[in-house]
């Protein structure tokens, strides 16, 4: 057979070294020898003598998302072969964490990481007056996390000088150690709708950077997924 579908833009080439790497734009492939972590029904195809373990239902099995407090289950990849992940053709992203570097992460933008890495659910510090607070879930340690995100995300330098207001819904992860806190504010956009014109946003203060995804969970959205 010939055509577009079988240019070497779409046909997997072989592994060159295990571990995780952008497959394409809304895939990430792991090639996997020996453990990894991934979201339950994230995988779209493997090869190779893999298993597949839901992993436990307490707390150090579950990503807390934000706001709702829920968890997303994840996952044990184990064995030696290829695996595919995706969530909604949405992008995909990698982020190595070294030695040192604590990045804090929504969980519903968590696709899959190695088994190297740590992870914490934490409430994030000054929003307790929001719904129970939000939670996130810190990385540590040393190795790759893939993430997703509904567009091209956007990477916004915070410094003492300028702190950022980012949206709840919208906000996909940041540098741990930057200080947290709630900030209420007039939103235009609501007072036209006819709300209460109130909005919150997370401030951000200190030296690192805020990662923001280009649109905002919806409550319809947030019982898809």
């Amino acid at each position: 057979m010939k055509g577009d579908l079988f240019s070497s833009e779409h046909m997997v080439q072989p592994a060159t070294a295990p571990g995780m790497t952008v497959e394409n734009a809304k895939c990430i492939r792991y090639a996997v020898n020996g453990e990894m972590l991934a979201r339950q029904g994230a995988m779209i195809a493997y090869r190779g003598n893999l298993q597949f373990e839901r992993k436990g239902q307490g707390v150090g099995g579950m990503l807390k998302r934000a706001v709702t407090g829920e968890g997303l289950p994840l996952m044990v990849v184990r064995g030696q072969g290829e695996a595919w992940f995706a969530h909604e053709a949405q992008n995909c992203f990698v982020v190595e964490i070294d030695p040192g570097d604590e990045f804090t992460v929504n969980g519903r933008n968590v696709l899959c990481f190695d088994a190297s890495l740590s992870y914490a659910i934490k409430t994030v510090k000054g929003s307790g007056i929001a719904g129970g607070g939000l939670f996130n879930s810190v990385f540590t340690g040393q190795g790759k996390l893939g993430l997703v995100c509904e567009g091209n995300p956007l990477v916004i330098p915070v410094s003492p000088q300028y702190p950022v207001f980012v949206d709840t819904d919208a906000v996909v992860g940041w540098s741990a150690h930057l200080q947290t806190s709630l900030h209420r504010s007039q939103s235009i956009g609501s007072m036209l709708r006819g709300g209460s014109g109130e909005a919150v946003q997370l401030m951000l203060q200190g030296e690192g950077f805020v990662v923001v995804r280009p649109s905002e969970e919806t409550p319809q959205k947030a019982q898809q997924h």
